[in-house]
Order: structure tokens, then sequence, then C-alpha cells
């Protein structure tokens, strides 16, 4: 049985219709603007995702992030000594006649990296674009000497070294600080200019990044090469860089690397090792990473235990390097390395957090090139000493045994704690 419907109430149907119909009409963009309303369309759909993202970010606590950040790179760094006494025990036993020589130098630049961590996390940030600026300079000049000079030291198919006296550190480990800190500054003084090629392109890529590239290639130094691209490249998506001369560049980057391991015998030693080519001889490049994926099986899910590990014995070249995440899964098992894993995904989203919760660009800058500085190499490291990727000489950051590396990373984090310390001082204030 139908209802008869009024006369009023046949005309708001009728105005319904066409306002419906209007709005269809509106939706459907004409010839001539339909490219430029769908780019608008597809723009809206994804800030709406990044806003949700950020969102999830946003979330975090101001006294929850700085305490996570502080707390998981104290333990990777806690674990890093552990894993370095335990791997380097054998081969400094055998140098110095004492297993502790390679430990005693880790701790020392760690308690120096503390001391930078602090003091990083205390200083006013207006002062950090002028150090970043002076930690450029002073990079470049290490870098030169290294390249140019005696005082490079050749040490695994690279010389990235350098040797002033006693001290012997890596310059690249400053290089990686100086760009993100100098590059966040001049990036976030162009703010929206970055979107024209001329901004973008100088001077942070010519001559500042290329420059501090190029020295290190000199050196020989492929792995870290690969660090700094991928701190540029997010340093340039952070900021903003129009979309085509991003993917420009990447394009440009993975021809130029691929062209390096090409014209460079013993990087395509490695590439056929990775491939599983050539590797009939056990003097054989892929000796390295077999090694590793015994130490790594050996291990299962609980471990042989805490520095009972076998491969250590001269059967892993300098584990305490570039291999020493393997030492950690015979040892530890894979709850161990799992452990390590969750400890850079806390670190990570502590970091994402900080940079979520600030409306500066310099600050959010600083944060996407530190995570992807720490990230980016933990991600490289770790596949390459599982097979997902060709080993290039990547240290794993905090853990791994060198000195320059360690403090650089714990300065870096210093940084980040100094943006989690104000956002949570301003949050006081507020609650106040």
């Amino acid at each position: 049985m139908t209802t008869d419907l009024t006369p009023e109430e046949r005309r708001k149907n009728l105005r319904l219709v066409e306002d419906s119909e209007q709005s269809s009409a509106e939706e459907r963009p004409s010839d001539g603007s339909l490219g430029r309303q769908w780019r608008e369309e597809r723009q809206a759909r994804r800030a709406t995702r990044i806003t949700r993202m950020w969102g999830f970010l946003e979330g975090g606590n101001p006294y929850t992030n700085y305490w996570l950040i502080l707390g998981a790179t104290l333990a990777l760094a806690a674990i890093g000594l552990t894993m370095v006494l335990s791997s380097s025990s054998v081969d400094a036993f055998g140098e110095s006649g004492s297993s502790f020589t390679l430990f005693t130098r880790q701790g020392i630049w760690a308690i120096i990296g503390v001391v930078g961590l602090f003091l990083a996390s205390r200083v006013p940030t207006r002062w950090l674009g002028a150090i970043g600026w002076f930690l450029m300079i002073l990079s470049s000049v290490l870098l030169a000497l290294v390249a140019f000079t005696p005082l490079g030291v050749e040490g695994g198919g690279s010389t990235n070294w350098i040797r002033l006296g006693p001290v012997q550190g890596q310059p690249s480990e400053i290089a990686k600080l100086a760009l993100v800190l100098w590059g966040s500054a001049v990036l976030a003084r162009k703010g929206r200019l970055v979107q024209q090629f001329s901004h973008w392109m100088m001077p942070f890529v010519v001559p500042g990044s290329l420059f501090v590239l190029l020295l290190v290639l000199l050196g020989g130094d492929l792995g870290t090469s690969l660090i700094i691209l991928v701190l540029v490249g997010t340093l340039l998506f952070t900021a903003g860089v129009a979309l085509r001369y991003f993917l420009m560049s990447a394009g440009a980057a993975v021809a130029a690397v691929a062209a390096l391991m090409w014209v460079t015998p013993y990087r395509m030693m490695r590439v056929y090792a990775w491939l599983g080519m050539n590797c009939d001889h056990p003097s054989e490049p892929c000796h390295q990473t077999e090694q590793g994926f015994y130490a790594l099986a050996s291990g299962g899910f609980w471990g042989v235990g805490l520095g009972q590990s076998r491969q250590k014995w001269a059967y892993i070249p300098e584990v305490e390097n570039d291999f020493i995440f393997t030492i950690i899964g015979e040892e530890l098992g894979l709850l161990g390395t799992l452990l390590v894993l969750g400890l850079f995904a806390v670190l990570t989203l502590g970091i994402f957090r900080v940079a979520a919760a600030s409306t500066d660009r310099f600050t959010r800058l600083v944060c996407m090139g530190t995570a992807a500085w720490l990230v980016g190499q933990s991600f490289i490291n770790i596949g390459m000493v599982t097979g997902l990727l060709p080993v290039v000489g990547v240290p794993l950051p905090f853990i791994s045994y060198g000195g320059s590396a360690l403090t650089c990373a714990l300065i870096a984090v210093g940084v980040i704690l100094n943006f989690a310390r104000r956002q949570r001082l301003d949050a006081q204030r507020q609650q106040s």
C-alpha cells in the first residue's frame, strides 16, 4: 500500500534529486580541468593518509618519547659493549695477550659518546645550525687528509681512517652527523623554495653533499657512500623537493653505485658471492657470508650461550665489526636478534614521534635525517649478514666495534633528546 505525498513533500524530494544531480555533475570534471581536479583529489587522499599516520605518531607522550629514545639507545650500546667483548676476545688475546683490549677501547669511546649525548641534549637549539657548519668544514678537511696524505689508514679494502698520533678514527662518521645538522639548517632556511631546482641543488647537493661523497668514494668506502645517499635523499624528500627531481636524483644515484661496483673487481666479487657464484674454494669472498650463516643457524632460538660462540675462533674475519650481528644470533639465538631489532624499532618510533610533535622544519629534518642514517645503516648491515644484500662493509650502529661510529651516533641521538626534552618542558609549562 502506497502513501500519497503532499505537494510540499513532493517539492522537497524534487529539490533533493536536483541537488544530487548537481553534485554529481560537479564531481565529474570537465575535459579542460580533468587532470587538475584528479591530481587535487589524489593529493587530498594522500594527505589524509599521511595525516592519519602522523596522528598515530603524535599520540606519543612527550615524557614517554624522551625515555623511549634514551632507554633504547643505552640498551643498544650496552648490548654492543657486551658483544664486542665476546666477539673480539679471541682475536684480542692473540694480538695483545688480553681478551679485554678492544672492549676497553670501545668502553672509553662509549663514555665519551655518552658525555657527548648529554651535552648535545643540553646545547641551545639555535646553535645546532652553526655546529653543523663547523662539523661540515672539519669533516671535509679530515676526509681530504685521508684521501690525499699519508695520514690515511687502509683497512678492509678501503682507506677511510685517519691516524693523528695515538688516536685513529673515521672522518666519514663525523660527515654523517655534519650532513644531518648542516643540511637540515640549509633546507629549513629555504622553506618552500626547495621546490625549485636551483634552491635544493645549491648549496645542499652541490657543492656540499657531493663534495663529501666524492671524498668518501676516493677512499673506496662504498658502504658509507650508500648511507650518505640514503641520508641526503631522506632530507630532500622531507624538505618537500618535487617528486620528479627526487626520482631523477635517486635514479642517478643508483646508476652511479652500479657503475662503481661494475668497474671495481673486488666489489664485483662480493656481488658474485651474494649470488652464490665462485664459491667452490674456501678462500673466495663468500666464505665470510657462509660462516655468518652457520653462526646464525647454530644459535637456534635460545643461542649457545653468551661467550660460547664457535665461529669467532677465526672463522669469521673481524667478526666484532660488520658481522657482529651473526655472533648475537649464535650466542643469544633468535631471541637475542629479535631483541636488537625491537630496540631499533622503539628508537625509530621515538624519533618519529618527536618529529611529528614538532612544527619546526629544522627539528623535523634533523629527526628524519638521523632516523634514515641509523635505521638505514642497520637495515643494510643486517641485510648483508643475512644474505639479503651484498657485503658492502657497513657496521651495525651502537653495537659494532668502532669508537668514532659509536660516539657520533650517540651525539646524534643526543640532539634528538634535545628536541624531546624541550617538548617535555613545553608540555609542563602548558599544564602549569
